[in-house]
């Protein structure tokens, strides 16, 4: 049985408009994301910072994992194991520009995933969870590189969240005006905003001989297919 989204009242959307009610919301926002904001409590301060993620619907926690990592002096990933987290998501697709100041806003996509932090110990997860890592980013990719080797593995702390307690809000469309303000003459719209790629660039050092590989190229075409669609 798949659980509701936002199943706990720490997930529930209080101004629900535009809260989303389908687990697959949550999906489509982790699969088309590449940043996440982790917040987590730091000597009794709450400090919310970027970093990459990759996830797997079907990993060990409940309803799935989300999972981060980083350096092992990173305070944030250290601190977080045992401690309840959030981990969001937002992908901002328009400025919504209205005839008043007031009713100016955003077209987005935003997941907040609630959840105890825990460090990933086990040797086989934290493999599979790095090489979704990369895979996220760039599809394909891990089975490009050479493994980690040890001095890497022993620098690098993954973080697993389960993806249990979420919720998604979304907002699409026009603007949403007085009735009063329509005939003033002031234009509105949306000014739709994507990411998109340019041509893959080799870095100084590489070989100039060495093309660049399918899956780099395959990453570079979706990005940009993706954003002549939208």
């Amino acid at each position: 049985m798949v659980t509701p989204l936002s199943p706990s009242r720490r997930t529930t959307v209080v101004r629900g408009d535009r809260a989303q009610s389908e687990r697959q919301h949550l999906f489509d926002v982790l699969a088309d994301g590449l940043i996440c904001h982790l917040g987590v409590v730091i000597d009794g301060v709450p400090r919310v910072l970027p970093t990459a993620y990759a996830y797997d619907l079907d990993g060990p926690d409940r309803d799935g994992t989300v999972y981060l990592h980083g350096s092992v002096a990173a305070r944030s990933l250290v601190t977080a194991p045992a401690q309840t987290v959030c981990v969001t998501i937002t992908l901002l697709d328009g400025l919504v520009l209205a005839r008043s100041g007031f009713h100016h806003s955003m077209n987005y996509r935003s997941a907040v995933v609630i959840g105890t932090a825990r460090a990933v110990t086990d040797a086989g997860e934290r493999e599979h969870a790095l090489r979704l890592l990369v895979d996220h980013l760039v599809p394909g990719r891990a089975d490009t590189l050479r493994g980690h080797t040890r001095k890497e593995l022993a620098a690098t702390e993954v973080l697993a969240v389960s993806l249990h307690e979420a919720s998604v809000k979304v907002r699409a469309g026009d603007p949403i005006d007085d009735e009063a303000d329509l005939g003033t003459g002031v234009w509105a719209g949306v000014l739709p905003l994507r990411v998109t790629a340019d041509d893959p660039l080799p870095s100084a050092d590489c070989d100039p001989g060495l093309a660049v590989p399918a899956d780099v190229v395959a990453r570079a075409q979706t990005s940009m297919r993706s954003a002549s669609s939208s």
